[in-house]
């Protein structure tokens, strides 16, 4: 195959690339490209960002958010952590996917990994994971791309990833440890990942060549990642509906907040608990119906209103730390 070279680690803009390839690139053959994301989350289209990622910790570790074109689940990128992509035009989906995903595995194993597919979308080590893969199609192309872990901070990956009620949350650190595999550990004969990269991209293309994206090109995935895949609309107001139920004690007593997500903005938002105020809270909660789920829109709204005669002794700051909390 021939290949593209993408040397950025901005996820937006790799997002964007992707998108690029699928959408706009003419090639009559296969061609495929790798890459890697400085420390980021990745979700699938359909999943919601509340309630898939840890977003406090992502905060707290300047890891960024990003949505992908694909369908399937979270996963966790930093610069140990090796992408690829393949697209081509399709006539066949149910023969082709197969195929593109069996050529990684080929080249895998040709390096020496004991790698083999599994499920729906894993490829294993010796019954650990080392790759997730998921797959989309545009009119008559198909791009698959995946993760190969080479040597992926597994703890924060586990945090990252880990919110109440998760897989990941209920597992612990220690046993993700021993359902995840790192490539490093079948690879002593490269050095680093970039001698990996090197080496997996000459084993791909196998002679055929680069091609190159014209500036015009460039540009234009530049403008995707800019109107589309660093937005808020995209990132989190692309979510699914989600539920939330918190609960937390404060000096005016326990206050429980129950109020959905849809498209990332507040909605049905309800108060209860034994607290004490002046108020009811009901011209609050009329207040942030709409309202984005973000810390400065809740804050922007809560300054206008009278929190702490709602609930005594209670900050907008504090109320808006604790619907943030869900």
């Amino acid at each position: 195959m021939k290949y593209l070279q993408n040397t950025s680690t901005d996820p937006h803009f790799n997002m964007a690339f992707d998108e690029f390839c699928l959408e706009q690139l003419k090639a009559d053959e296969p061609v495929f490209y790798l890459w890697q994301n400085r420390p980021s989350v990745i979700i699938g289209l359909n999943q919601s960002a509340y309630a898939e990622v840890n977003l406090p910790f992502l905060q707290e570790k300047g890891i960024k958010l990003a949505r992908r074109v694909t369908g399937g689940g979270a996963v966790y990128h930093d610069l140990q952590n090796l992408n690829y992509t393949i697209t081509g035009r399709i006539r066949d989906l149910e023969k082709e996917y197969p195929a593109y995903v069996e050529t990684m595995v080929n080249a895998l194993r040709s390096l020496g990994v004991p790698a083999q597919l599994s499920g729906r979308n894993d490829i294993l080590v010796e019954g650990r994971k080392c790759s997730g893969y998921a797959k989309r199609m545009s009119r008559d192309r198909l791009m698959i791309h995946g993760t190969l872990m080479y040597d992926v901070d597994i703890d924060t990956l586990t945090r990252a990833l880990s919110v109440p009620g998760s897989k990941l949350s209920a597992a612990g650190i220690s046993s993700v440890r021993s359902r995840v595999a790192n490539l490093k550990d079948y690879l002593p004969q490269f050095p680093d990942i970039q001698s990996f990269r090197n080496a997996l991209q000459d084993l791909l293309s196998d002679g055929d060549g680069e091609i190159f994206l014209t500036p015009e090109q460039s540009a234009t995935i530049s403008s995707y990642a800019d109107s589309k895949f660093r937005t808020w609309e995209w990132n989190f107001g692309h979510s699914p509906a989600a539920a939330f139920r918190i609960r937390k004690k404060f000096p005016c007593g326990t206050i429980e907040a129950a109020f959905s997500l849809r498209s990332g903005r507040m909605t049905g938002l309800r108060f209860s608990g034994d607290f004490l105020g002046n108020l009811p809270p009901e011209r609050i909660e009329k207040a942030l119906e709409g309202c984005r789920y973000t810390r400065e829109d809740l804050l922007a709204i809560l300054r206008k209103e009278p929190v702490e005669n709602c609930f005594d002794r209670l900050s907008d700051n504090m109320l808006a730390a604790f619907l943030l909390d869900a």
